[in-house]
């Protein structure tokens, strides 16, 4: 059974720090595209951050470039964000969700969640101020 389970969510000040891990179950990243989603309520989900786990090839929102890094371990079947230097702004539900890789370029992936085969059930992630 493919599944995606995150972790790492929480309650922090601003300008703190979380790390959050999504490990997949039922297939390897080897030639996936693993994306970070979020939503707020009120607004639409939006991409955060993705990756191709075969070449490394990653892309970032304006919004969390420079802040945010996104990374994969193969051998452990998990990609990881780093989030750093948080802002109440970036309060949302945070998501992976993967679809095996096509002709598609990694940032056209971060731009339409309707790509993806699986996602996780999300992880809450409040930044206080």
């Amino acid at each position: 059974e493919v599944q995606l389970v995150e972790s790492g969510g929480g309650l922090v000040q601003a300008g703190g720090s979380l790390r959050l891990s999504c490990a997949a179950s039922g297939f390897t990243f080897d030639d996936y595209v693993i994306g970070w989603f979020r939503q707020a309520p009120g607004k639409e989900r939006e991409g955060v951050s993705c990756i191709s786990s075969s070449d490394g090839i990653s892309y970032y929102a304006d919004s969390v470039k420079g802040r945010f890094t996104i990374s994969s371990d193969n051998a452990k079947n998990t990609v990881y964000l780093q989030m750093n230097s948080l802002k109440p702004e970036d309060t949302a539900v945070y998501y992976c969700a993967a679809v095996q890789q096509g002709g598609l370029r990694v940032y056209l992936y971060c731009r339409g969640s309707y790509y993806y085969d699986y996602w996780g059930q999300g992880t809450q992630v409040t930044v206080s101020s």
